[in-house]
């Protein structure tokens, strides 16, 4: 059973070719945070390598793994994206993309041919990348006087909140994850700090 206070992802870049026929198929898969991420990412390979004549990919993103998408990138429909994308959810990830690049052999490899080729390559990279289990958090706003830094940060600490962004000033302003399991006796503790507001931004990603 999943849990929801934790999710599943990979820990870093990976990449693994696997070849048929002589057409070759290279699987690169990355831990990603939004989509706008992913484009750059898939932008980014596309440079790289000009000479591929396809760039499937499936992503997964989000705590609650609702934001996905697959494409087949010119190959015939259901042959690529969504075996790619089957490899990610045999493994219960998200926050994650796979971009797997076809060099063209000059056979056909046929649509049994095409599903096992972008599977096995997305399999197998992967299988090479540590996997990570992760808190699910959600993002708050903290705003506070200067004088009270040392409690905020000390109460950060204890819950092992993540600090996304921060301005120091005489008025100072954090925006921190916050574990989900924790939330609602973390928030209370913010609270309870003099002077310290607290004001959730976003659901859980």
């Amino acid at each position: 059973m999943v849990d929801p206070n934790f999710f599943q992802t990979i820990e870093k870049a990976t990449s693994a070719e696997f070849s048929d026929r002589g057409s070759r198929f290279i699987a690169y898969a990355f831990p990603v945070h939004s989509i706008d991420e992913f484009k750059k990412i898939l932008q980014q390979l596309k440079k790289e390598q000009p000479k591929a004549s396809h760039f499937c990919f499936a992503y997964r993103i989000g705590a609650d793994r609702q934001t996905y998408r697959v494409s087949d990138a010119g190959e015939p429909s259901g042959s690529a994206g969504r075996p790619i994308l089957g490899q990610i959810d045999s493994k219960e990830l998200t926050n994650v993309c796979v971009i797997v690049i076809r060099f063209f052999g000059g056979t056909l490899l046929g649509i049994p041919g095409l599903i096992n080729a972008y599977k096995s390559s997305a399999s197998m990279a992967l299988q090479l990348t540590p996997l990570v289990k992760k808190p699910v958090e959600i993002l708050y706003e903290l705003e506070f006087d200067y004088t009270m830094v040392n409690e905020v940060l000390k109460t950060i600490r204890r819950f092992g909140c993540s600090i996304q962004a921060q301005e120091m000033q005489l008025f100072c302003r954090y925006e921190i994850g916050i574990q989900k399991s924790t939330e609602a006796e973390c928030v209370e503790v913010f609270k309870d700090i003099s002077g310290c507001s607290i004001k959730q931004i976003s659901d859980p990603a």
